[in-house]
């Protein structure tokens, strides 16, 4: 498999990705890094190794945030997020751990575990209710349903329900 060699092939894994503990709160947009990559920039270590490991799960538990790295730009680590309305979060990641900075990132900019609970109920609730119907749910089309008209796809509709026949009659009371 083509896809499993090169450095940290692992990380390609569908269940590395899911692995992933950080779920950014929803009014994050943009998440930029800015790191010195080289074993001449020790203190930029941490968040090297943070990108490396953890960016691919934040690409994939965060598909709506758009992520920028910055290399060889600046003197000193950092992450920065832009939030909807247009404020910024700074991170200052100088000589910090990759660990260190995971838990950091997750405590500032991830949501916490109750709101991913409410949001895993919603969810489960909007999937859970019968009354649902498309593509997504259980029943494609309301006509599935025991009581309801069949679509005039299958059978035709009785005259009375449909628009012409209406039309027809309004105009002939009419006149």
């Amino acid at each position: 498999m083509p896809f499993m060699k090169g450095r940290g092939a692992i990380r390609r894994t569908l269940q590395y990705l899911e692995k992933g503990e950080i779920i950014l709160r929803d009014n994050i947009r943009i998440v930029s890094f800015g790191f010195n990559p080289g074993r001449k920039f020790q203190h930029h270590d941490g968040l090297y190794q943070f990108v490396f490991w953890h960016l691919p799960q934040l690409k994939y538990k965060n598909p709506k945030t758009h992520y920028v790295t910055f290399k060889m730009m600046t003197p000193t680590p950092w992450i920065k997020a832009y939030l909807e309305d247009d404020s910024t979060i700074l991170i200052d990641c100088d000589s910090r751990s990759r660990q260190e900075i995971h838990d950091h990132v997750k405590l500032v900019l991830g949501q916490s575990a109750e709101q991913i609970r409410e949001a895993e109920e919603i969810i489960k609730a909007r999937t859970a209710n019968p009354a649902n119907f498309g593509f997504t749910f259980q029943r494609q089309c309301i006509c599935e349903v025991p009581g309801q008209v069949p679509c005039p796809g299958w059978k035709p509709l009785p005259k009375e329900m449909t628009g012409k026949w209406r039309m027809k009659k309004l105009q002939e009371s009419s006149s």
